[in-house]
C-alpha cells in the first residue's frame, strides 16, 4: 500500500512538472525588435509609373513598341530552315483529317461524326496556285512574278518584306507567318508550288537555272 501511494505521488509530481514546463511565460524582449512592413505592390507600381510619366519614359516606351511592331509587320521573322532548291522534288499532300468528336449545328443536327474522315478539297476548290519564294532572292522573285499573275497564284514569302514588294511591284504578296503553311505541307526549299490535283495538293520544289 505504501509503495502504491509513493508511486502515485511520483506520477503526480511528474505531471505537475511537465505542465509547468509547457506553459508559456513572458521573458521580456531580447534585442531590438522591428515591426513587419510589407509594401503595397500596387502603390509601388503606381509610383514608378508616375515617375516614368513625368520623365517622358512612358512616351518613349510606347514609341519604341510602335517602332518594333511596325518593323515586324514590314519584315516578319523569316521561316527557319528554308533554303534554295538544289534538287527538284515533287510529292502529294493529302489534307484528309479524322474527326475527333461529333460536330453539331445549333439545332443539334450532326455535321460530322467522331471517327469520320473529311477532306476539305471535297468542299472547297483551291483555284490559285500557292507559290512559296524567298523575298530577298531576286531570282526567285523575278521567276515567280513573271510566271504567275495575281489571278493565277498567291505568291507567299518565307523571307523578306511583303509590304515593300507590294509597293514596288504594285501587286499583292503574302507571308508564311511562323512557317505554318510550309511546315504543314512539308516544304523545305524554295521556290515551291502547290496546286490542287483532285483530292490532294501536288507540291513541287523547283530548281532555278544557275543554282548548283
Amino acid at each position: 500500500m505504501k509503495r502504491a501511494i509513493e508511486s502515485f505521488a511520483i506520477v503526480a509530481l511528474l505531471s505537475v512538472s511537465l505542465t509547468s514546463a509547457t506553459r508559456a511565460s513572458d521573458q521580456g524582449v531580447v534585442g531590438q525588435a522591428f515591426p513587419i512592413i510589407e509594401p503595397d505592390l500596387l502603390a509601388t507600381i503606381e509610383a514608378r509609373l508616375q515617375r516614368l510619366q513625368a520623365s517622358g519614359g512612358i512616351d518613349r516606351m510606347n514609341a519604341e513598341f510602335a517602332k518594333r511592331s511596325e518593323a515586324r509587320v514590314r519584315r516578319p521573322k523569316p521561316v527557319a530552315g528554308i533554303t534554295a532548291t538544289t534538287e527538284p522534288r515533287s510529292w502529294a499532300y493529302d489534307p484528309t483529317i479524322v474527326i475527333e468528336r461529333d460536330v453539331q449545328d445549333q439545332k443539334g443536327n450532326y455535321i460530322a461524326r467522331a471517327g469520320q474522315t473529311v477532306n476539305p478539297l471535297d468542299f472547297v476548290a483551291v483555284n490559285q496556285a500557292l507559290v512559296f519564294v524567298d523575298g530577298d532572292d531576286a531570282a526567285q522573285m523575278a521567276w515567280a512574278t513573271s510566271q504567275y499573275s495575281d489571278l493565277k497564284a498567291k505568291i507567299i514569302l518565307v523571307n523578306g518584306s511583303p509590304i515593300e514588294e507590294m509597293t514596288n511591284r504594285k501587286r499583292r504578296f503574302y507571308f508564311d507567318q511562323e512557317g505554318r503553311l510550309t511546315g504543314k505541307l512539308g516544304i523545305r526549299h524554295t521556290p515551291a508550288v502547290a496546286v490542287q490535283n483532285g483530292r490532294v495538293l501536288k507540291l513541287s520544289e523547283i530548281k532555278l537555272k544557275g543554282i548548283s
